[in-house]
């Protein structure tokens, strides 16, 4: 029972820490007067992603490395084949140039650098952490210089600035919220994940991977309602780059990340990739720059099947 309560109270603290960030993220990008495709990949990605490097830290110092592994694949397949999924199923976004010559292939590059440092050898070293937050910050800042902005804001003119004291407030209070509703998420899900006797690998690649991801549904839902399409694509592609080079890159250099379930690598590993390059595609086909309901429908269709395999 209590564990339900956890459950229930760290969805409602993620979904009012989604909107809270939202706000600080609009409202910065009006203070800076850069696109808001960029506060998306930085600001919010970054306070999204909080949940999983929080979660794969701990895990890994107490002897879980499975956890902190699965805990990372498990939210990239997620953020695009749940969160995504639903996004564009609740509303169409349109893509630009910049979306398949920037982002998307840097997704690409961080998820193949990922498998080329823990596939032959099971692990990732210290040194190959420090590689993965080098590339991170190589691309960020090529981001910022860049500012190219990726997809149509519908309603520039919806958007209010904020005083500067109410935009850290809400980037704190957004900040906050996150964290601590996935930290309890994550307790009561694990909670009655491990009642029932499921594996340490199956709960992070499906339970916990989905309560880490849920700050990202929040916010890309508000972000659809709100017409802040640009922050929703945005946050999702930039999340999966910050699991991958960040969450995996600050855990390996705190301590290496071994490999304990080989399926880890036989199945999720390429499950995750498959996911990230069926986005493009998806881009371009029936019409071409656009993500529509039915690629949402096709999305949440594997998403169901990875999770459906992994469980049974």
């Amino acid at each position: 029972m209590l564990d339900i309560f956890f459950i229930v109270l760290g969805l409602v603290l993620l979904i009012a820490g989604g909107n809270w960030l939202l706000k600080a993220a609009v409202a910065l990008s009006l203070k800076l007067n850069i696109p808001k495709i960029v506060i998306g990949m930085t600001v919010v990605s970054f306070a999204t992603s909080a949940p999983e490097l929080i979660v794969s830290v701990n895990a890994a110092l107490e002897g879980f490395p499975d956890l902190a592994l699965g805990n990372v694949v498990g939210s990239n397949i997620a953020n695009l084949g749940l969160v995504l999924a639903i996004t564009v199923i609740l509303s169409g976004i349109e893509v630009k140039k910049s979306f398949y010559t920037t982002d998307w292939p840097v997704m690409m590059v961080a998820s193949m650098l990922f498998f080329g440092f823990i596939y032959f050898d099971g692990e990732i070293q210290r040194h190959e952490g420090l590689v993965m937050l080098v590339v991170l910050l190589v691309f960020l800042v090529y981001l910022l210089r860049f500012q190219k902005t990726a997809v149509v804001d519908e309603l520039p003119e919806d958007d209010v600035p904020l005083p500067l004291f109410k935009t850290v407030l809400f980037l704190g209070l957004g900040g906050l919220a996150l964290w601590g509703g996935s930290e309890l998420l994550i307790k009561g899900a694990v909670g009655l994940a491990t009642f029932y006797g499921v594996s340490e690998r199956v709960i992070a690649v499906t339970v916990v991977s989905i309560g880490t991801s849920i700050p990202e549904l929040a916010a890309s839902i508000i972000a659809v309602l709100k017409k802040e399409k640009a922050i929703s694509l945005g946050n999702l592609i930039g999340s999966n780059i910050f699991n991958l080079l960040a969450v995996l890159g600050i855990t390996a250099m705190i301590t290496p990340i071994r490999v304990v379930d080989q399926r880890l690598l036989s199945n999720d590993i390429f499950w995750m990739l498959g996911v990230s390059f069926m986005i493009l595609p998806l881009v371009f086909l029936p019409k071409g720059l656009r993500l529509g309901w039915k690629d949402g429908v096709i999305l949440l269709a594997v998403y169901v099947v990875f999770v459906y395999l992994t469980i049974t």
